[in-house]
């Protein structure tokens, strides 16, 4: 009986994301919403729901290891979280009173999430040259009240939790290049995990969200974590031996791609 609800391509393709995930620490959501969308024809919703928990019980081992090392900090975590929580919320709220197979909200939702990709990939490519501008942007001036960094932090956690809810995409590489121009004197390590220990919390509420407006596909998402966990292991064994600059390129030119054929489809 199970068979017949467990598809094993979902698993194969959750092994390739997940090692992609793995080697490049980009969030799972930037890769797999598109793919379910495109390669399996999965309903937007579905696939942004299903994928929305899928990161929730990924990105919680991240946290495990990241706390074990110390790598948090939690009033970033607390005031991400307290705009982003909220906005989830409000959100799905907002989307449980529309009806979301119609073409007006899956145009929305695709469109959307392609942007996010294209956003995702100039992140990845332009990272460096986007913070070095804001510091010379910022030489000579006083440097931000910690009260005028916290309302930001809260800013970005409102924007994270609106975007994160519409398409899965935008925690991580969104996310983390805002935080590292807010807070420069953060060990990037510290940063990077305080990200994903906010995404937990942030993936939970909408992942579980999408479940109460009856949006998730659990046999999907099963195999999906069959698939990805050991692809993550696998990725994370093969990051130290593979050029990151290589990955990432590559990574980011797929990402433009599937980003162009969601924004025009």
């Amino acid at each position: 009986m199970f068979a017949e609800y467990f598809n094993p391509l979902y698993s194969l393709s959750g092994f390739g994301v997940g090692m992609l995930v793995g080697i490049t620490g980009v969030g799972g959501g930037s890769l797999m919403t598109p793919l379910l969308m495109l390669l399996f024809g999965v309903h937007p919703t579905t696939a942004v729901g299903t994928d929305l928990l899928y990161a929730a019980i990924t990105k919680s081992a991240g946290t495990a290891v990241h706390r074990k090392y110390g790598n948090i900090n939690w009033k970033i975590v607390g005031t991400l979280a307290a705009g982003s929580v909220p906005a989830a919320l409000i959100t799905l709220w907002l989307m449980s009173g529309v009806d979301r197979h119609s073409l007006t909200v899956v145009s929305n939702i695709t469109t959307a999430l392609g942007w996010m990709l294209l956003l995702t990939a100039i992140l990845l490519l332009l990272r460096k040259q986007i913070l070095q501008f804001a510091v010379v942007q910022m030489k000579g001036r006083r440097p931000p009240s910690p009260a005028l960094v916290t309302a930001l932090t809260w800013v970005l956690g409102l924007v994270l939790g609106v975007l994160v809810t519409l398409t899965s995409v935008g925690a991580g590489a969104l996310g983390v290049t805002i935080l590292i121009a807010l807070y420069p004197r953060l060990d990037i390590r510290e940063i990077v995990g305080s990200d994903i220990v906010h995404a937990v919390p942030l993936t939970l509420v909408a992942g579980m969200g999408y479940w109460v407006i009856g949006e998730i596909d659990w046999g999907m998402l099963f195999a999906l974590l069959v698939g990805s966990i050991p692809g993550i292991m696998v990725g994370s064994h093969l990051a130290p031996r593979l050029h990151e600059t290589f990955v990432r390129t590559l990574l980011a030119a797929t990402l433009v791609l599937v980003g162009i054929k969601l924004i025009a489809s």
